[in-house]
């Protein structure tokens, strides 16, 4: 086990100094893979901010109730009592008085609600429901219209549907760019341990003439391959957070402007970690492949 853990460890160092050897080669292939990374892991953040977004607009999230003008408290109490009995859904109840009352405070509305012969307006339930996915919103519209005394239950199913629609879309494009990308990682790290190969031909053959075994060979390939992969994934995480600060003031000005307050999220340890690794199983791969595909000349 010792031994074993010296091999590894020396195969280690082997491929640290073949990085810092070629410090210009070893700055243009994390370039190339800093980039490769950095495209599909910023894609994924603001696919997730424009769905941390999405649920935080005003009204995305919110379904409204509307009662019968004649409904009265009993009913009213019968509706309150459902809700309290859904567990899912968040409420609160607007009766049809605040509402007047809100209605005639905004500008130019005061003189207009004085002239009314009475109030218009109807009691109403604003639901904030857990489980924000079209389908489900659908089904609850269905099933609140139905309840007594309900006149109307108004839903923006058609902007959260084409929401819900965009960010699939969206998913699916990065995936599709995720997998390009990870073949452009493969292929940069397939090249550059092939030129190593080539470069170290004659200590290859020396060292298969005094009984080097080709774990023995292939291992310090590997760990380069697998040191790139991941200190490209490191490159890409600085970069990742560097156009986050960037787009962080005007996203928030922007935001300010609609009347809200939006922060973009920034990568947690867990993502970080993922994108290190990615980077370095790819890495393995490309070292992988070139050295199987390499070392067959040498019989």
């Amino acid at each position: 086990m010792i031994r074993w853990l010296a091999q590894h460890r020396a195969a280690l160092g082997l491929a640290l100094r073949r990085l810092v050897l070629a410090p210009f080669n070893t700055l243009l292939s994390l370039l190339v893979i800093g980039i490769a990374l950095t495209l599909p892991a910023f894609g994924y953040l603001l696919l997730d901010n424009l769905r941390a977004l999405g649920q935080n607009a005003s009204g995305v999230q919110e379904v409204s109730v509307f009662m019968a003008l004649d409904a009265g408290s009993r009913d009213v109490a019968e509706i309150e009592k459902r809700l309290q009995q859904a567990s899912t859904v968040n409420w609160r109840f607007v009766p049809k008085d605040a509402a007047l009352q809100r209605l005639r405070q905004r500008d130019g509305m005061a003189e207009i609600v004085a002239s009314l012969p009475r109030n218009p307006l109807p009691d109403a339930f604003v639901l904030s429901p857990d489980n924000t996915d079209p389908a489900a919103l659908e089904v609850l519209r269905h099933e609140l219209a139905g309840w007594p005394k309900v006149a109307h239950v108004q839903l923006d199913s058609a902007w959260v549907k084409r929401f819900d629609a965009f960010l699939k879309l969206g998913k699916l494009a990065l995936s599709m760019l995720a997998v390009v990308f990870a073949g452009g990682l493969v292929a940069v790290t397939f090249n550059t341990i092939r030129l190593q190969v080539m470069a170290q031909a004659a200590e290859i053959e020396l060292a298969r003439m005094i009984g080097a075994t080709d774990g023995f060979i292939r291992r310090p390939f590997y760990y380069y391959g697998a040191l790139q992969g991941m200190l490209g994934g490191l490159l890409a995480t600085a970069l990742v957070f560097a156009g986050l600060h960037l787009l962080a003031d005007p996203v928030a000005q922007l935001a300010a402007l609609y009347g809200g307050d939006f922060v973009l999220r920034s990568p947690q340890a867990v993502e970080v970690l993922a994108l290190l690794t990615a980077g370095g199983v790819l890495g393995w791969l490309g070292a992988q492949l070139s050295v199987s595909l390499s070392l067959r000349k040498f019989g």
